[in-house]
């Protein structure tokens, strides 16, 4: 079984908000791969799915950011899995806008919903990190997870959720470069064209050129 969890803070106020991107991973892979109908469970909304004959349990923890490692921790006791059956989705300020980057283990990375985790089942689980830019000062991190998502961001935004959802199945199957791959190559800017090449001269341009370099000699 695999548990995939997207970390965010429940409420309309923060829907739209760069710490909530994992809720809205989440919703876009439940949306794309059919999941049920989300309930409340393990103090997190919880629904069940199937992606490629693996059973999948979805979960946005609602018990804020602080304090998500209490939901997961019981889905996991629930389900007597280990912890690095669990993939977590979450933002990342140290990545550009619309990088993700998965890896298993490691620290916080002053992450507080990461380390809400680790205090409840170690560091030993998955995580999918999706970058959200940093604001270029220290002190403006918080209001900048905290803000939402301007409306030019939505140039990458909307195609990285998509191909997140579209990826997700080779994550399933664990095959965690593979999906950082495929979500690469999906959500790559579209290459210019190449310039196009001079027309070929026609018989009778070059026996004009020749004729002119003739007279020049």
């Amino acid at each position: 079984m695999f548990l995939l969890v997207g970390l965010g803070n429940p409420g309309p106020g923060y829907e739209r908000n760069r710490h909530n991107i994992g809720f809205m991973a989440v919703d876009a892979i439940h949306r794309r791969h059919g999941f049920g109908p989300w309930r409340v469970r393990h103090e997190a909304l919880a629904a069940e799915g199937t992606v490629g004959g693996e059973k999948i349990l979805a979960l946005k923890p609602q018990t804020f950011m602080n304090e998500s490692g209490r939901s997961v921790g019981a889905a996991l006791r629930f389900f007597k899995m280990a912890a690095g059956d669990a993939h977590v989705f979450c933002d990342e300020i140290d990545l550009r806008p619309g990088k993700v980057k998965v890896k298993l283990g490691g620290g916080a990375a002053g992450h507080n919903g990461i380390r809400s985790i680790m205090s409840h089942i170690g560091a030993d689980f998955w995580r999918v990190r999706m970058g959200v830019g940093h604001p270029g000062d220290k002190a403006r991190v918080h209001g900048h997870v905290l803000g939402d998502f301007a409306k030019v961001e939505q140039i990458w935004l909307d195609p990285l959720l998509d191909a997140v959802a579209d990826s997700f199945p080779l994550l399933a199957e664990r095959r965690d470069s593979d999906f950082m791959s495929r979500v690469a190559m999906l959500t790559a800017p579209p290459k210019p064209p190449k310039p196009p090449r001079p027309p070929k001269a026609t018989p009778d341009e070059k026996k004009s050129k020749e004729t002119d370099e003739g007279a020049g000699n």
